[in-house]
């Protein structure tokens, strides 16, 4: 049945859902501190956008919550056909920005399906795993789920967003990895990884391999492609221990910095909270994952694999997003959960807590004792 009457209250993981709308509330505040320099106009716009996708994402959120995932997981191919068929869409008809076909849309109304189809893979490749789970190592098993994983890297790749499609691939060695995949083919696949990077490297484009050599010296050309990392670690230690205080930021209301409500809101955070605004959103995040991973140790073998999928999904791009505006990593595209601006990301990242907060309501509620099992299966 769909509801199930033994299931109350007590099954919702509330202290996720606090976490959540605490991730929830610091990204709308500094998404209305990041766009108030942009003008009556946009801002009101962005605040609009932002504020209904949360909206929306939380009402889908809220209906996946008492979805039994066994459902989810019956729904896994038609999952997997919506989302090729989506990036195929997007492939022939979609709208180039930035210099990648990666949105469907008009101009003033667009969506970049490659979010919602990072959560739709995550979901079907978990049930595909599930349902060929006793065989995974046997080799023509796995060519066909690895067939069906990287597909919609193919299209991703095509647009091109490269850093996209590196979220995709962590994610699904992450998955393949805690589903049971034998060493050997661990190894092929870094091996196959190294062999592929040289060919890349030719067909990336200019502004991209700019961007890594910006990265091995970050001041080589501060007025031009580094510019977005050197000003964004300007911001970031300007706000020293408390910040300049919100709103108050130099950089920020200064509109030195593009994309500072999205790919670059963290440097915001630090300019305008200082350290004590950065730590608090990483103590946020670090209950996050923890709660998910915790989530994932009493569930059975597609929800287990499902929940670590979410796992990698948010720590790849929190990961990604810090480092690159640190220095630590390259820039990419890469927002920030449940913080950044994105109507798309916005949904797609609450779709992924309500399928968490799901599997915990109908399958976390078993004795420690399945994920023990699960655990020696895994071994």
């Amino acid at each position: 049945m769909f509801f199930d009457k033994k299931k109350t209250y007590k099954r919702i993981d509330y202290f996720l859902i606090l976490v959540v709308l605490a991730l929830l509330a610091f990204g709308l505040i500094m998404v209305n501190s990041t766009t108030m320099s942009y003008g009556a106009a946009k801002h009101s716009s962005y605040m609009r956008s932002q504020g209904l996708s949360t909206i929306l994402g939380l009402i889908v959120m809220s209906i996946l919550v008492i979805t039994p995932p066994d459902l989810i997981k019956k729904l896994a191919w038609p999952i997997y056909i919506v989302c090729v068929g989506v990036l195929l869409a997007t492939m022939l008809f979609g709208i180039t920005y930035s210099g990648s076909r990666s949105w469907l849309g008009t101009n003033s109304f667009k969506f970049q399906p490659s979010e919602f189809v990072k959560v739709g893979l995550i979901v079907s490749l978990a049930a595909f795993m599930d349902k060929n789970k006793e065989k995974l190592n046997e080799p023509f098993t796995l060519l066909k789920l690895l067939v069906l994983a990287f597909i919609p890297v193919a299209f991703i790749l095509k647009q091109p967003d490269f850093g996209t499609a590196v979220v995709f691939m962590g994610i699904i060695a992450v998955m393949f990895f805690i589903g049971g995949i034998h060493w050997k083919y661990i190894l092929i696949a870094i091996g196959s990884v190294l062999v592929y990077l040289p060919v890349h490297w030719f067909n990336m484009d200019e502004y991209a391999r700019e961007r890594i050599f910006d990265f091995l010296e970050p001041e080589r050309d501060t007025l031009g492609t580094g510019m977005q990392a050197y000003i964004g670690k300007i911001s970031l230690s300007s706000g020293k221990f408390r910040g300049r205080g919100l709103y108050n930021g130099v950089q920020n209301q200064g509109n030195f910095l593009m994309l500072k409500h999205s790919d670059f809101i963290f440097p915001m955070i630090g300019e305008e909270l200082g350290f004590l605004g950065g730590a608090l959103l990483l103590v946020l995040y670090f209950l996050l994952l923890t709660r998910i991973l915790h989530i994932s140790k009493q569930s059975d073998y597609f929800a287990k694999v499902l929940s670590i999928g979410v796992f990698t999904m948010f720590l790849i791009h929190i990961w990604e997003n810090i480092a690159m505006t640190m220095g630590l990593m390259p820039v990419t595209g890469i927002p920030l959960p449940l913080i950044s601006s994105g109507g798309t990301f916005q949904i797609a990242n609450l779709i992924s807590i309500g399928l968490i907060l799901g599997i915990k309501y109908h399958v976390g509620a078993n004795s420690l004792s399945t994920g023990e099992k699960i655990d020696s299966l895994l071994t």
